[in-house]
């Protein structure tokens, strides 16, 4: 019962503030014009991070759900790993030696 995750981060996506900070504290101090540009640039980037979040699978769910859902999750794993267990020890699964 697995769910696919869609990628939310795109290849090369940088989540990163700080770069974004520096070059504008390197503006202030050159009493550059360009500030504008790159606090619109961070501002640019703080609200892609929050569309990121918001759009996470179980944003919506309280944390004592998500501790619930992980607990489910890792009795199905320990299900299927006895299971697993169990089949291996019925030697079906003997691959033949090459001679």
């Amino acid at each position: 019962m697995a769910v696919a995750q869609p990628k939310l981060e795109k290849e090369g996506d940088d989540c990163s503030l700080l770069p974004l900070v520096h070059d504008i504290i390197k503006c202030m101090d050159k009493d550059s014009q360009d500030v504008h540009q790159e606090l619109a640039k961070l501002k640019a980037k703080i609200q892609d991070a929050r569309e990121q979040i918001s759009n996470m699978p179980g944003i919506d769910s309280s944390p004592p759900e998500q501790q619930q859902q992980l607990a489910t999750l890792r009795e199905q794993v320990r299900t299927k790993n006895q299971l697993l267990q169990k089949y291996k020890s019925l030697c079906m699964f003997d691959v033949p030696k090459a001679s």
